[in-house]
């Protein structure tokens, strides 16, 4: 029998990709996505519309949207810090993932494993934070992994076979780090590779970790 995956932001480059690699394996694939399907990840309504109509138990969900910056790049000082850039960050990084969670969590089961991974970044580790700069993306990130964090707390009473992470997937040379990508950067075909393999090697010890996508575990 095929296990059912969920992908959200399916039409981005790593979303379609992990789609694609998923499509080869054991899986039944849903996919959702602005673009596609006007599913606006900042939008509770819609968001609990688009998935309250979803009636499967998924094994796995995985949110693969961001934004990383405005049409003038993640800033590289205080001065240049705004409150519509950093709550756009927010509303899209943080607070669309948690939304995902609050509202796809009956869709996971109960009596086996599941996997909830939101897509983070390593510059969301405040510990591992030696270069300063890119205030916006490095703290909406920061709060998805507490977000995902704290849910997978809550969710070890109800899902006890859950896991629920981040995880960072690399460079990827997709149109978002496009014009950011200053080393070797995976293209999304890979990437996604990696990211399964990694989920692959998933047990409900892992869950509220957060990890890169060579399954290395990042400091918070």
């Amino acid at each position: 029998m095929k296990k059912n995956a969920l992908i959200i932001g399916a039409s981005g480059g790593i979303g379609r990709a992990l789609s694609n690699e998923l499509d080869t394996k054991d899986y039944q694939v849903t996919r959702l996505s602005r673009r596609k399907d006007g599913f606006d990840v900042t939008n509770e309504i819609v968001v609990a519309d688009r998935l309250g109509r979803l009636e499967n138990k998924f094994d796995l969900v995985i949110v693969a949207t961001g934004v990383l910056s405005g049409p003038d790049g993640p800033e590289k000082s205080l001065k240049q810090l705004s409150s519509e850039e950093i709550m756009t960050s927010f509303a899209v990084n943080a607070i669309g993932p948690a939304l995902i969670l609050k509202h796809s969590i009956r869709l996971l089961p109960r009596d086996r494993r599941a996997v909830f991974v939101a897509l983070s970044a390593r510059v969301g580790s405040i510990g591992d934070n030696a270069l300063g700069g890119w205030y916006s993306y490095r703290a909406s990130k920061a709060a998805l992994n507490q977000l995902i964090r704290t849910a997978s707390i809550e969710f070890k009473r109800t899902h006890k076979h859950l896991v629920c992470a981040s995880l960072h997937p690399g460079t990827v040379s997709t149109d978002f780090t496009q014009n950011y990508s200053n080393h070797a950067a995976s293209s999304p075909e890979q990437a996604a590779k990696n990211i399964l393999n990694v989920i692959d090697q998933f047990s409900p010890n892992d869950t509220g970790r957060f990890f890169d996508w060579a399954g290395k575990e990042i400091t918070w």
